[in-house]
């Protein structure tokens, strides 16, 4: 597993058994993260039976590792996403959002969740490079999908940012999102829905109107429908892969003193851009949450300096923060049109998809929530085209170019020489690519000194995977699956683990 822990992880797991056995349900939910446990929690409010099966420990995946801002707002600026899209699907987007909110608030409140969930504004301030011209355009933007926001002068409690115009966004909200979902989980039980865990699906077969999720163990579970929410698909190779880039995303929480700044969510315009929220501690702190420093995944190994970078601009920022408590890296799918792919899966009838939550994990995964237990029960939404899988964006051609060259570049080093020439040369606690002959072989040494040798070929599509120091594991930058030092798979689309080489 990912070596990091996040601030969140600090909340005791649901409990839930591997699966064996034979099953049937209406509908089978693979996934337990937020879209996974929102979808599976809305349809057995509406009488279908349902299972969640996941590969580790329920709500413990990419949700996990989230800095949970439930901010409907696009992550990449309403100007963009009109441009690709058009300003009534941008609309829509916003809209289908910020309903997944309010659903979220609905049953915090219905349920007496104690996750903290509060309303609370939103500041974007220009990063150095931002013109005052630039966030009037995005304002303007803004008010078209029908966003609530205004332009202000300067950001309570940020003293760097007192002369500067900056954007307000009312009516965002905050959680703490494993205690949210340790509550629907618990809920979801309770109400008869079967919760599975560290079990890995290896097939899913739609024939004559049903559908079989098969695991590694050989065991079945038969429904009416499925869902697949694993933050990266496994249930294709290629046709929503192409449409979407992995991105490595890095958080931090410190200690500040309650009061010490208005609870608020802060975002820049740098890019990558930086993101800050507050959570209520122990005593008399709480914990400011700092994010950002994104690069696309398997790209660069220098996690520590861009760390030492972010707590910089935090301290620099937020003077009154105090020690490190915590900091941990996420992986971010951005798809080539700013949405979400949410809805009947390309070439199926009853497997429905869920991914590519593009920096928006929460408000996506909570309207998914919405979306996908209608489409199962009417075939119908009023955001469903938004959100269609099979939807080939022909604005965001130059964002598809650009993201597939990533695959060509990396196929190109089969043929370069490894990263060092000789296992002898791997210290300790390190992993680094060696060329065997005509092969590649993902090295790590461990801390006793023993010798893990794998194949560099992910087993999605084949692409060369590289060393992540931080997580003590091998990234694919092709698709985002990351595998253990043993090779295990941990995160999808790859499914078996890497070659085993003695």
């Amino acid at each position: 597993m990912e070596k990091t822990q996040s601030l969140w992880m600090d909340t005791e797991a649901v409990a839930a058994p591997r699966y064996s056995g034979k099953l049937k349900v209406d509908v089978a939910v693979i996934g337990s993260g937020i879209a996974g446990l929102s979808i599976a929690f809305e349809l057995i409010e509406r009488g279908l039976s349902v299972a969640v099966i996941d590969r580790g420990k329920i709500a413990r995946g990419m949700t996990a590792r989230t800095t949970a801002h439930l901010a409907p707002v696009c992550d990449d600026g309403a100007t963009e996403i009109i441009k690709i899209r058009g300003e009534e699907m941008a609309r829509l987007s916003w809209e289908s959002q910020a309903t997944g909110v309010d659903r979220i608030e609905t049953i915090v409140s219905g349920l007496n969740i104690a996750c903290n969930f509060r309303r609370l504004d939103a500041y974007m301030f220009p990063g150095p490079e931002t013109k005052q011209a630039d966030l009037d355009e995005e304002l303007k933007a803004q008010k078209k999908c029908g966003v609530g926001v205004e332009k202000v002068h300067g950001v309570p409690g940020l003293v760097q940012q007192k002369n500067v115009g900056v954007l307000r966004f009312r009516n965002q909200a905050s959680f703490h999102p494993a205690r949210y979902l340790r509550a629907i989980a618990e809920q979801f039980a309770a109400r008869g829905g079967k919760l599975f865990a560290h079990t890995i699906i290896t097939t899913i077969e739609e024939k004559s109107g049903a559908v079989t999720v098969r695991t590694a163990g050989g065991d079945t579970i038969e429904s009416s429908s499925c869902v697949v929410a694993t933050n990266s698909p496994i249930n294709d190779r290629l046709a929503l892969h192409s449409k979407m880039a992995p991105y490595r995303t890095y958080a931090m929480a410190f200690t500040t003193p309650k009061d010490a700044l208005p609870d608020a969510l802060y975002w820049d315009t740098m890019d990558p851009y930086h993101y800050v929220r507050q959570e209520t501690g122990p005593g008399s702190v709480n914990y400011l949450i700092a994010g950002g420093a994104d690069h696309k995944s398997g790209e660069a190994d220098d996690a520590f300096a861009r760390y030492d970078a972010l707590e910089a601009w935090t301290r620099h920022n937020f003077p009154d923060v105090g020690k490190e408590t915590h900091r941990w890296s996420g992986q971010v799918l951005d798809t080539i049109d700013y949405s979400a792919f949410s809805g009947l899966n390309p070439g199926n009838e009853h497997v429905y998809v869920h991914t590519g939550d593009s920096g928006q994990g929460m408000t996506h995964g909570a309207m998914a929530g919405l979306l996908i237990p209608d489409l199962i029960t009417t075939g119908k939404s009023k955001w469903k085209n938004v959100y269609d899988p099979n939807r080939k964006p022909l604005r965001a051609i130059t964002n598809y170019a650009r993201e597939n060259m990533t695959a060509i570049k990396n196929f190109a080093e089969y043929v370069a020489p490894g990263e060092i020439s000789s296992y002898e040369e791997l210290e300790r606690g390190h992993g680094a690519i060696v060329r065997e002959g005509l092969r590649k072989v993902a090295a790590y040494r461990d801390t006793n000194g023993k010798l893990h040798k794998c194949s560099a070929v992910c087993t999605h599509i084949g692409c060369h995977v590289h060393w992540n120091s931080l997580e003590r594991c091998w990234d694919c930058p092709c698709h985002g699956s990351q595998f253990d030092i043993d090779g295990t798979a941990l995160n999808g689309p790859a499914i078996s683990p890497l070659e085993r080489i003695d």
